[in-house]
Parts: structure tokens; sequence; C-alpha cells
């Protein structure tokens, strides 16, 4: 893959373009589940925030509240970059291409003014990424943004029918893709409406395809007019489920995400207590088109002047020779990647040395997995932190987090509330507020929620009520300390690897079959996966399918981590409830049973 030349020194620092211009009610329930309750000791080592008084509305950061975010992304991100001009930023750990601040500066702007030159976009207008973590997923999201456009993200993986049902849903009127996906791009671009061109990166221009060479934009320098921007414009549309059903597009403002930023950046859970510039070497493998990857590592760590090591595609080998090569400080990781450095044989005690913190996402990791990866190491708890948070793509997306420093028995939650951020433990049978150690609905509120969902207002009632709670579907409880704890998933979403599954768009690619008359997909725990989905399958009668038949036909239209990896089971009937929906928890412990 061809790519530009990365400067350095002074004349990066001259490429550095101004940064843009500042412009109590009843709660509905639908589960019931036993409370569950857990007795909390605290460490004796270890001080933790008092927590605020609980009053019957809801519960509060103990750190208190900040200034919401009134920048935009892009002008927020690079605020400081004169302090590391020449300092690296973004580095590909397989390829070893990078850019320097000041050259990623630099890219950010011309590619602001191609999107609206050649590429004829208005602000506004959706721009879709087909990308794995490479440098130029930096330079050509924030160029996005700069240029008043709206991003959303698709998992390099995905088919073109699943592809090209976000795409038309947003209405995207341009790509930006790498070569190995461009057939894909160019399927499911065929069928955009209003369709404007397709952004190569690393290949060149081809006028007859529409296709623009990410290189050529950037090196003729194009000049438009760019927009003043409004901190509460949409900028990004990335896809969820939610807590249920088909995947919805999540409209996150600049507000959300620069808040967001401005919230896990307050100096009482920092690492550094609040200062810039310490050149921390991170390296991270969970995807920028992810949430979690692009809001709470790549725009985190950029803000910061932390010098980014990513990998495109994850492999043993090419993880730990990056551990070699960059000798990073930090590990963003989730629960699979974290037992892979403790248990695999290529990760060695000496890989590891130069470690002093590592933030799990995705999902919550256990004590016992942390005691491996120590033992692995040689370390101790005090020489190596363990992070943990939690969020959702609706909240930008952290809500709870872990301050850098924190009891060693608190391992295992998700942290406390972040600055001006609110939670409610509801009951869910009453919707009454709940005190620690009570499981009910985990409902959070605050200015990194998001806006809405795109163009489905009934899905946004649903999941916002009027009050702006935003409900998670999760069960959890807190403790004394305001440490939460997250006890149950989503009941029907299944985690696979950190990915958020969908059984509902399982089950519609399975019912499509002639032959089927019910089906029902629930997650199977997994020992790697954390979770993978089974389907059950009724058949109309006289009709026949075999489990082979059944997995080839979703492995056929969805991506790698919706196969039926579980495995296809035939039954009589789906056991469903008197009003209809199906009862998953019996269908998980049926799918326990060995065959006879």
């Amino acid at each position: 893959m061809s790519h530009l030349k990365v400067l350095r020194g002074n004349f990066a620092r001259q490429l550095i373009f101004s940064p843009c211009k500042k412009n109590a009610n009843k709660l509905r329930t639908n589960r019931v589940i036993p409370e569950h309750t857990q007795p909390c000791l605290l460490g004796r080592n270890f001080a933790t925030q008092t927590a605020p008084d609980l009053d019957n509305k809801y519960l509060t950061s103990p750190w208190g509240d900040i200034q919401v975010g009134n920048e935009t992304l892009t002008e927020f991100v690079f605020e400081d970059i004169e302090l590391w001009a020449d300092k690296p930023a973004v580095t590909c750990g397989l390829s070893e291409r990078s850019y320097d601040y000041g050259m990623l500066r630099m890219m950010v702007e011309r590619c602001a003014h191609a999107l609206l030159g050649p590429l004829r976009l208005s602000p506004g207008d959706r721009l879709g990424l087909i990308l794995p973590n490479i440098p130029e997923f930096a330079v050509i999201a924030y160029g996005a943004m700069r240029a008043g456009l709206v991003l959303t993200f698709a998992n390099p993986l995905y088919t073109a029918e699943e592809l090209r049902r976000q795409f038309s849903d947003c209405n995207v009127k341009a790509i930006a893709t790498i070569e190995m996906f461009m057939p894909v791009a160019q399927q499911v671009s065929a069928s955009l409406k209003d369709y404007k061109g397709t952004i190569w990166v690393g290949g060149e221009d081809d006028g007859t395809k529409g296709i623009f060479g990410l290189r050529p934009l950037l090196m003729a320098d194009h000049k438009s007019d760019l927009p003043d921007l409004n901190c509460d414009d949409v900028c990004l549309v990335p896809y969820s489920s939610g807590t249920t059903g088909m995947p919805k597009g999540v409209m996150l403002t600049h507000k959300n995400l620069v808040t967001n930023l401005k919230q896990v950046q307050c100096p009482s859970v920092m690492k550094y207590k609040g200062e810039k510039g310490h050149g921390d070497v991170l390296l991270t493998v969970p995807p920028f088109f992810h949430i979690y990857g692009f809001n709470a590592v790549m725009n985190y760590n950029l803000r910061l002047g932390y010098h980014l090591v990513s990998i495109p595609k994850f492999t043993p080998e090419s993880y730990v020779n990056c551990l070699v090569e960059y000798s990073p400080t930090t590990l963003f990781v989730v629960p699979s990647l974290l037992a892979f450095l403790a248990t695999h044989p290529l990760v060695k005690k000496e890989h590891l040395q130069s470690i002093d913190t590592i933030m799990v996402g995705a999902a919550p990791t256990t004590d016992s997995m942390l005691e491996k990866f120590l033992l692995k190491c040689e370390k101790t708890k005090d020489q190596i932190r363990l992070l943990q948070g939690y969020g959702m793509t609706e909240s930008s997306p952290v809500t709870l987090m872990t301050p850098y420093h924190y009891p060693y028995n608190k391992v295992g939650s998700v942290g406390q509330l972040i600055c001006n951020t609110q939670a409610r433990v509801v009951s869910l049978t009453s919707g009454e507020m709940l005190g620690p150690h009570k499981s009910g609905e985990l409902l959070l509120r605050g200015p990194q929620v998001m806006k809405g969902y795109w163009n489905n207002e009934a899905a946004t009632k649903e999941t916002l009520d009027s009050e702006g709670w935003l409900h998670t579907g999760d069960v959890a409880y807190y403790d004394e300390d305001h440490y939460f704890y997250i006890v149950d998933r989503t009941k029907e979403l299944i985690k696979v690897k950190g990915n958020q599954v969908s059984p509902t768009e399982i089950e519609s690619v399975i019912m499509e079959q002639p032959e089927v008359a019910d089906v029902a997909v629930v997650g199977m725990p997994d020992a790697l996966a954390g979770e993978v989905p089974k389907a059950f399958v009724v058949l109309k009668p006289n009709y026949k399918l075999t489990e082979k038949q059944v997995y080839d036909l979703v492995a056929e239209k969805l991506t790698r981590y919706k196969h039926l990896e579980g495995g296809v089971a035939f039954l009589d009937s789906i056991p469903r409830n008197a009003a209809g929906k199906i009862m998953r928890n019996e269908l998980k412990v049926l799918g326990r049973k060995p065959k006879h």
C-alpha cells in the first residue's frame, strides 16, 4: 500500500493549520429476576472516593461536574498539538507506517478540503468508512468532521448485504476503504442514491469507476470553503443493536463525544492527574470502527499527545512483535485478549515489562484472569493497574469507570459514575429506585448520551424516556461506595469477543428459508469468545434441513462472529411466554444438555 512520507520537526510545525472556529416517575419494566446481593469489604491499603449521599431520585458521580464540551471533536483533539507536533501520533504495527502529529494535522486539513472539493460532498452528507485499524482512519475521520460531514463506521468483515442495509439507511454519499474491501464497496455503492465516489486508501485515481486515491487527493492540496461548525451538530452515526432488535443508527454530536473525553480525562481519575504529554505508548487492537476504539481509545490518547500503535488484523505473532518493537506502557484490550496475554505460550515475561496500565473494555474481566496475567509478568497489582469501565454506543460510550487508583477488592467492578453522569438502579417489577446490593435495570443520564436513533423515533422512545434516562437493558447493582457491577448482560444480545450480535438479525436470515416455521437464537457460553450463537429451528411439516445447511445459510449472509458456532438444534416448538416472547433462558438451559 502506498503512503505519504512522514514529515517531522520544524517543517511539520509549519504545516499545522489553525483549528476550526468554536462556534421519579414510574418506570416501565419487562423482566423479572431475583434480587442479587453480595457483601463488599473495603481494601485496607486503598482509600476510595466518598460516595455522595443517595437521595430518592438518582445517584451522582463522586467526582463532581465539569464544563461540558463546546468544541468540535477535531478542534478538541488537536488543541495542544504545538506541544508535540514532531512526536509520533499514529503507527501501523504491521507496516510500520507512521505519521507524527504535525503531519497528521496537515493531512486532516487537506482531507477536509478534498471532501468538499473534488468529491463534491456537502456539510451534513454521510461518509461511510470500511476501514481496519490503520493510521489513515484518523486522517479521514477527523477530516470528514472538520468538513462538517457525518461519519458512519462499518465492520470491514460485513457482507455486502449488511453494508448495503446500513449505508442505505443513513443515505451514505461516499465510501472510504482499502484495496481488500474495494470490490464489496463498489458493489454496495451501486445501490446508493446520489453517490459521489469512493476513496481508495493506498490506491490511485480511477475516474471511470468514480474512485479517488487518498494520496492524490491530499497531495493536490485542494482549497474549499470549510464550514463553521456547531458543537450540537451530529457528526457520527455508528450502528448499534441497542438493547434489542436490528442495528440502528446512533446520532452522536460533537458535544457528546468531546464531553465524554473531558469526563474520562478528569484529573482525579487519570494516570498523571490530568497532565498531558508524558509520551506514553499505547498498543491497541479494539477496532476504531467501534465506539470504544474510536472515542475511548483513538480520540482519548491523541488528545493527550500519546503514541497510538494499532494492528489492522490480530495475529499472535504480530501482537507479540509489537510488544517487542514498541515497548508499550498501556494496553487497550477486551477480556479475550487479556486471556491471550495471560496464557499463550508466545507471550513471555520479558515482552510485558514496559506495561504499567491495562484498560479492559467491551465486557468485564475477573480477578482470577488478572492474577494469571500478573503471574505471567511476575508483577504485582501495584506495578500494573487494571482499569475497567462500562458504556454503550448510545453514551459515546463511557458512563462508568474505575479511577487509576482504586481498592484491589473492586476488581470486577465496572467502576463509579464519571463526571456529570447520573444513574438509577430500578426494580424490574415496580420501577422503584433500589439501594446498594440490590439488582435491577441500570438507567443512565448525562450530556454524553445520544441525541436519538437515526430515522427511528419509536426505538428512540423505547430507549430514552421523557426524563432523558437511557434504559440500558442491563441488570446491575452498586455497593456502598457506588462501585457498579454488571450482573447480567442484556437479555437478548449475544457478546462474541466483545462484538454485539443481534439474535433478531440471525433469526431473520434463517426465516428466509421456506422450510423454516419458527426459529430462536441464543448465546451459549464459550471459553474463548465469551458467547457464541446457537439456533433452535422448527421446521414446517414434511420439510427437511440439516444442521450444516442452516449453518451455511448464516455463514453465507452474515459476518464471521455471527456464525452459528454454538450449533443448530431442531425442536418441535419454540418456548414462548403468554405475550409471545421467546423464553431464551429455557433455550440456554436446553442448549447445555448433552445429546442422547
